[in-house]
This record gives structure tokens, C-alpha cells and sequence, in this order.
């Protein structure tokens, strides 16, 4: 298998675990290893299985690709392998973050770093609890991350890793940097979490068409629907005095805005945000192809949350949750037009 490193190793400050180590966390410990970090992963059953058959590959849009062959016990389903880690990372789906929490704090030391890179605004809130002893940090993975094929795993799109301030964590920036993956220390993770989140909000509407990310954002009526959801997210974000951070090339406020531009002007305007692979897709078509439960009660239900914590509704976000529990159970594709249709009525009423 092919062998292209970016990167050259560095001295790492300890043994990192992977836990709940699918998609994301597969790609970010596989170029952790590429840059000489001792990692172990901990996932499910069906994943070991396909490691054991397949190098573990990671690649990008930009041409990174690195192979790697596991050895036993590199990839392991037992909680109790994360014991002796010095860094954890979890990225877990969320509905499995409690129970993560609970296993984890059965075996970590007190102290131990956690980070939550995960979907969504209350993961490392759910973690803390479950494991007090721990230092739970809430962490950003802004890219989408895909198996293109049995045991490879590939960055479709642009962005770099962020987590809370703290002291801890500043003697791993460099193996992170290393490893191209640039991870920037925050005071701010909550606006951090919603910024991410008005992104995300595209993962459902990808779902929903069927489509490659790339496709979809090319088509106007998929991208109003996506400007729907922001501007009635944002909306909410202001009544409750949650600042937003830019975490693109452009001032996320002006995004439901530039979403709604013709086809041919978004074409021009929004070059880097298009720069992706044209195969790339959301996490969240991933799992209904697969059959899984997705993360959207995680993603527009805490807009949905939001609302109903200020004692309003959130019609769009919550239309979108509805359509696609409804496609975990019965799959099908919505044309933008059609899409675009469902999300105005409910609007109107």
C-alpha cells in the first residue's frame, strides 16, 4: 500500500487512547502514528475485525495518505486497555458518550486528560459527569472524515482540531502539529461548539439528498435550506447571548447569506469552502447508508433545545430531525426543490 508522510516524527510526551475509535477516530490516530505516537485504539468489534484484514490508511484532500499494518493489540474493544493513557481522546457517537463516560472512569486515573471530539454542544458536559475524577475538555474536529474503502480513512474537507485552555495539554501541541493536525487551545469553546454546530447543520440536508457534499453545495435550493436552518439557529444564539467565532474563510454570520447567492456566484465566492474532495459526504449520510442511528438529536435537536429553552420553536431544525429519523427507518432521497418546499411551509405555519 502506498506510504506518503507530510510529516516527520517528534518526541511524544505520552500514550495516547483512542476511544470509540470509528471514522474520526481511526483517521486523527492514524496520523498520530504516522508522527511516531505511541496510540492505542479502542472500538467495537466489527472494526478490529476489518484492521486485522486491512492496514489502517489515512488520507486527505491535500495529499497526505500514510499506511500502516496494527499490530495485535494496537486495536482493542476493552475499555480497560485506556488505563494507562496518558491523553484520551473520545469520538464516541453521542448517544454512546455516557456510556463511555461510565467505562471510562471505572479504569482512568484521577486526572487524566479527556477530550471530547465529538458533534454537538454537550458531550464533554455528559463525560464530566459521568467521570468527575477526570479533566473532561471539550474539543472541536472541524473536518468531515469518510472510509472510502475497509480500513481507510479520509479528510474530505478543510480545517484544524481546537480543545479548552488548559496547561495540561500544551506539552502535545507539538506531536499534533507533527501530525498535521494543529490543535489551537481555546477560552471560548462554547461559541467554538455553536460556530461548528451552524456548520453541521448542512450534515442533515446532505443526508437527505443523497448526494456528495460537493454536489449538493452546488445546487442553490439544497443551499437555502441550509441558510433556513442557520439563520433560525443564529437567531436563537442571539437571544440567549451566545457569541459565534469564524471558523472558515468567511464571518459565519454572512454565510446564510452567501448560501443563498445563484449557483454561479457561490461558484466564485465560496472557493475555499468548496475546496473538498468531490467524493466527500457527512457522517451523517454515512450512517444511514450503514443503517445506524445518526447524531442528529445532537446536532438540530440542540437547536431544538435552544428554542425550547427560551419558550420557542425551532420549526426548521426540528422538520429536518423529523425527516431523518424518518430515513433511519425508511430511506429515501429528497430533491432540493422538494426540500426546499417542505422547509418553507413549515415556516409559514
Amino acid at each position: 500500500m502506498p506510504h506518503t508522510d507530510n510529516h516527520t516524527a517528534t518526541k511524544t510526551p505520552g500514550r495516547i487512547a483512542i476511544f470509540g475509535a470509528g471514522s474520526v477516530g481511526c483517521y486523527l490516530g492514524a496520523r498520530l502514528l504516522a508522527a511516531g505516537a505511541e496510540v492505542r485504539f479502542i472500538g467495537r468489534p466489527r472494526l478490529q475485525a476489518v484492521l486485522r484484514q486491512h492496514p489502517l490508511m489515512a488520507s486527505d484532500y491535500q495529499g497526505f495518505r500514510h499506511s500502516r499494518q496494527l499490530s495485535e493489540g494496537h486495536y482493542v474493544t476493552e475499555p480497560g486497555a485506556a488505563a494507562d493513557a496518558d491523553l484520551v481522546l473520545v469520538t464516541v457517537k453521542s448517544a454512546a458518550t455516557a456510556e463511555a463516560g461510565h467505562q471510562l472512569a471505572e479504569v482512568l486515573p484521577a486526572g487524566t486528560p479527556v477530550i471530547s471530539l465529538q458533534n454537538g454542544i454537550s458531550n464533554a458536559d455528559t463525560l464530566a459527569a459521568a467521570m468527575p475524577d477526570a479533566r473532561v475538555l471539550a474539543g472541536m474536529v472541524p473536518f468531515n472524515v469518510l472510509q472510502q474503502a475497509p480500513g481507510h480513512f479520509h479528510q474530505g474537507t478543510e480545517g484544524h482540531l481546537m480543545a479548552a485552555y488548559d496547561p495540561v495539554l500544551e506539552p502535545w501541541l507539538g506531536l499534533f502539529n507533527a501530525a498535521g493536525l494543529p490543535l489551537e487551545l481555546r477560552q471560548d469553546m462554547l461559541s467554538v461548539m455553536w460556530s461548528k454546530l451552524l456548520l453541521n447543520l448542512n450534515n442533515p440536508i446532505n443526508a437527505l439528498s443523497g448526494v456528495p457534499l460537493l454536489e449538493e453545495l452546488s445546487q442553490r435550493d439544497y443551499r437555502r435550506c441550509l441558510a433556513l436552518a442557520q439563520e433560525e439557529t443564529l437567531a436563537l444564539l442571539d437571544r440567549a447571548g451566545i457569541p459565534v467565532i469564524k471558523l472558515t474563510g468567511l464571518p459565519t454570520r454572512w454565510i446564510p447569506t452567501l448560501m443563498r447567492v445563484p449557483d454561479w456566484l457561490f461558484t466564485r465566492l465560496a472557493r475555499k469552502m468548496l475546496a473538498m474532495d468531490p467524493v466527500a459526504r457527512s457522517s451523517m449520510w454515512e450512517d444511514l447508508e450503514a443503517g445506524r442511528a445518526t447524531e442528529v438529536d445532537w446536532i438540530n435537536g440542540e437547536v431544538v433545545a435552544l428554542a425550547h429553552a427560551q419558550g420557542r420553536q425551532a420549526p426548521i431544525n426540528a422538520t429536518l430531525t423529523r425527516l431523518v429519523h424518518q430515513c433511519e427507518t425508511r430511506r429515501r432521497a429528497w430533491p432540493a426543490e422538494e426540500l426546499l418546499a417542505q422547509l418553507k411551509n413549515v415556516n409559514r405555519n
